[in-house]
């Protein structure tokens, strides 16, 4: 049974979260806690018991210690427990707070069926990612990449709650080559505008705050890897894929109707679903030449795994996991080649990001069934795919051709 610790400070909010989720008492072992402070002496105390908790479920509003700081002390007390933050403020300065500590940040009020979905995926993504053939190859591998240090630091100017735009500006502008960078492709017609932005501030009114830390990671990540020489590889072509499949799932998103949070979160997988690739070529480039050779013009999973037992997805979502990324985007990059796997069995992330990395290879196959596309044959039907598939592919050549002028 899944041990879960439910920590608010609002009585009327605790005794309405047992009613709502009277029904999981078969699958759930539930304790609640009104502060931070009787959280973490629950936690001892069912630790002593050897019963630590599976699942601590934080509001991110409270006196004392706020729900940020818990789950950072739940990280250090009890790294295997999934973290989440259940909260009716959803402002960017709350969630930024709670990056790195933090596995899901959901708003109040929050549908039961969701808080069990994301609970089932955060332990499913903690199985994939302890994998033991993941695990072999990543050890073969020297050293994972780093967050790129403007990212980091932007994330901890974010986490001030005095910081400004302006100061974000600052950080991003002592990299003069990134700024110069970004600014260039926010200018360009690849997100629409027609006349050129000169500064950060304005790249944020024109795109949001959360696609521009998306592609100061991005731009970060391809920027910092040293030269690879694999046969067939191209870290060009895949930031500039990398950067159309961010655009297509935001877009494929948004004709979906989902919410920002969405939107912002479909940006970032699809900048970041082939980063497992960038891995793989740098730290072993003879052996994935050989996969490149291999796989031909298609697409590399299954060569990847034949010869590793584990696949770019898979190398991707563990180091995304490993730099504290949330549940949603780990998951979206790790099925997305395989998005009838996912553990949410949704037309989400996973979907998303696989139906828009095919978009951005083959824009003009009107077919979603073409062996071309090799698109997850459960996603078709199962998700609705081959139904959407016409009006996602018409936005994103409307989207193309606007780009082109």
């Amino acid at each position: 049974m899944t041990r879960i610790l439910f920590v608010d400070d609002e009585p009327n909010i605790r005794e309405g979260m047992r009613r709502m989720l009277r029904s999981m008492r078969n699958e759930w072992e539930m304790e609640f806690a009104e502060s931070g402070e009787t959280a973490l002496a629950t936690i001892e105390q069912w630790r002593a018991l050897e019963k630590p908790f599976d699942v601590v479920v934080s509001d991110m509003r409270m006196p004392g210690m706020d729900g940020a700081d818990l789950l950072a002390r739940v990280k250090d007390m009890s790294p295997d427990s999934v973290r989440l933050i259940l909260s009716g403020h959803s402002d960017t300065a709350s969630i930024m707070k709670t990056v790195g500590n933090t596995h899901q940040y959901l708003n109040k009020p929050c549908d039961p069926d969701l808080l069990k979905r994301t609970i089932k995926r955060a332990f499913a993504l903690r199985l994939l990612l302890r994998d033991e053939h993941l695990q072999k190859v990543v050890g073969q591998i020297g050293s994972l990449p780093s967050l790129p240090v403007v990212y980091q630091e932007v994330m901890t100017c974010l986490q001030n709650p005095n910081a400004s735009l302006s100061d974000v500006g600052k950080v991003i502008a002592k990299d003069v080559g990134m700024t110069a960078t970004l600014l260039k492709l926010v200018s360009s017609a690849f997100f629409g505008l027609s006349k050129p932005v000169s500064t950060v501030e304005r790249a944020v009114s024109f795109i949001g705050l959360d696609t521009l830390v998306a592609l100061v990671l991005g731009q970060g990540i391809f920027k910092e890897a040293p030269p690879i020489s694999v046969p067939g590889f191209s870290l060009e072509k895949l930031w500039h894929h990398s950067l159309e499949t961010a655009a297509a799932a935001r877009l494929i998103a948004g004709e979906q109707g989902l919410d920002k949070v969405a939107l912002d979160d479909a940006f970032l997988a699809g900048m970041l679903h082939d980063i497992g690739k960038l891995v793989l070529a740098q730290s072993m480039p003879d052996v994935y030449g050989v996969v490149l050779r291999d796989a031909g013009v298609g697409f590399t999973a299954a060569t990847e795994y034949q010869r590793l037992q584990t696949t770019h997805a898979d190398v991707g979502a563990y180091l995304l996991g490993l730099w504290g990324l949330t549940d949603a985007v780990v998951e979206a990059v790790a099925f997305h080649e395989n998005p009838g796997d996912a553990p949410t069995q949704v037309l989400g992330l996973p979907v998303i990001i696989h139906c828009a990395d095919r978009l951005a290879r083959f824009p003009d196959q009107t077919n979603p069934a073409h062996e071309q596309l090799s698109l997850d044959k459960r996603c078709l039907d199962g998700f609705g795919v081959r139904e959407h598939w016409p009006a996602w592919q018409a936005a994103w050549l409307a989207h193309l051709a606007g780009a082109d002028k």
